[in-house]
């Protein structure tokens, strides 16, 4: 047997070098490589030669490939299947990541209890049996199920032996960086390690057409933790976003190779475990007797699903000659420019005034079609001038003062009306197609003074 050799991974992107490097070349992290033993087991030309001494696989003609009808398992889950693209594929490999606490373990696990009639295998590197079971019991799930096994073992060697006694149909892995792998001669979540517990994974996945989902943990930055090529090996990326001290969690699609990127799945955070929300506008609008000041409704849409929120402003003079901008849900600098606008478009005082703003829910925001509602909620509080409560606002406010159109403005309009609100103010550019039986009056406008003029006289 040959000596082991030693690599340096660069423990951002997972870059092999021979030797230490100071920089890393692929993405530029200083002080970043870390020494790993690389044993004679991970030769690529030894790897080479037993793979073409165990399996032949002849090449195809694309022409001659029969393209089967795409089998997708239903999870039970609404919100899991939107994101996913309509269910699990089989032969899938799954990389769900977020912060500690979010509820990553808790979502498998209410997804594997869920699933009657198929052989589950819950592989749990963090937790213990006993605490798989209280956990179970406290989302009041079916402990009873005869379909749902759990393993706690954190040696791959010995995860591959159960899989081929239990023949499972989903396997769930909580989490990919406390596997090990006895090929690799490296502490559990190391690069090397990550690297070869996902492929050894991604292999079995593939030849078994078994669906897996691997549980992952994020850094500070808030990207997934290991190398980079783990969200390259995967079929599917899921971020499961929110503040843990904030009821709602959105899981939102990084990458998928099996459907779209555009959606999101919202739920809840109870102490019984995650509900799903199906109509995330009504718990993102604050039910309240009379309408307040500084508080607009704003059409955005979240992927591919509209959505209406509550924006929250409270301006008020300055009292330290910088005035403040807060912003909390929203981007700061674009704040920035839209009272910029006011100022110098709309003639208003912004630079001798405090503006913070709250997007309702404890979610973010990045749509533009946000802006005329987050305007005229602001100079509703600057003027102590309540907006209507049945008026809801969608589109893009320009550098000079211009509504600018925003796309879906059909499905915008649709949600809004579907809530009883009755008006609606877009930019006349956009031309939604008329329907007759529609009972919420649309106010097109090509300035932002118009509309200003039209609210507040």
């Amino acid at each position: 047997m040959s000596k082991a050799k030693t690599r340096f991974f660069c423990q951002s992107c997972g870059y092999e070098a021979s030797k230490w490097l100071g920089k890393c070349p692929s993405c530029g992290t200083w002080n970043s490589f870390v020494e790993e033993v690389v044993s004679k087991a991970e030769d690529k030309n030894e790897w080479r030669q037993e793979s073409a001494r165990s399996k032949v696989i002849q090449p195809k003609i694309l022409s001659e490939i029969e393209a089967g009808r795409e089998v997708r398992i239903p999870t039970g889950d609404l919100e899991l299947d939107r994101v996913l693209g309509g269910g699990i594929v089989p032969g899938s490999l799954v990389l769900i990541g977020g912060e500690p606490g979010i509820g990553k373990s808790t979502l498998m696990l209410q997804v594997g209890l869920a699933l009657k009639n198929i052989k589950t295998l819950y592989v749990s590197g963090e937790e213990s049996d006993h605490q798989l079971k209280m956990r179970a019991q406290r989302l009041g799930a079916n402990v009873d199920s005869k379909t749902f096994f759990t393993l706690t073992e954190t040696n791959t060697r010995n995860i591959f032996l159960t899989l081929e006694t239990l023949a499972p149909q989903l396997v769930i892995i909580d989490s990919i960086q406390t596997l090990y792998s006895p090929l690799i001669d490296s502490t559990p979540g190391s690069v090397g390690q990550v690297r070869q517990c996902a492929g050894e994974l991604m292999k079995f996945a593939k030849e078994t057409h078994t669906p897996v989902f691997l549980v992952g943990h994020i850094t500070k930055d808030g990207t997934l933790a290991g190398p980079k090529v783990l969200e390259h090996m995967v079929d599917t990326v899921l971020q499961f976003e929110g503040d843990q001290h904030l009821a709602y969690r959105i899981l939102r699609t990084t990458k998928n190779r099996f459907g779209s990127t555009a959606e999101i799945g919202i739920y809840e955070m109870l102490g019984t475990g995650l509900r799903q929300v199906n109509n995330p506008s009504e718990i993102l609008i604050s039910q309240k007797d009379d309408a307040g000041t500084g508080a607009t409704i704003g059409a955005t849409l979240e992927g591919n699903r509209p959505l209406l929120i509550e924006v929250q402003s409270l301006v008020s003079p300055a009292s330290y000659g910088t005035p403040q901008r807060t912003p909390t849900g929203f981007d700061q600098k674009r704040l920035n420019m839209l009272l910029a606008v006011l100022e110098k478009r709309c003639g208003f005082r912004m630079g001798t005034q405090d503006v913070f703003l709250n997007m309702a829910g404890g979610i973010r925001v990045e749509d533009p079609a946000i802006d005329l509602a987050i305007c005229i909620s602001i100079i509703s509080s600057m003027e102590e001038i309540a907006v209507s409560d049945k008026c809801c606002f969608a589109a893009e406010i320009g550098l000079g003062g211009e509504l600018r159109a925003v796309n879906r403005i059909e499905q915008r309009i649709s949600e809004a009306e579907k809530l009883g609100f009755k008006e609606i103010y877009i930019s006349k550019f956009n031309k939604p197609t008329a329907n007759p039986k529609q009972k919420i009056a649309i106010k097109s406008f090509s300035k932002l003074t118009e509309v200003l003029q039209d609210l507040f006289g």
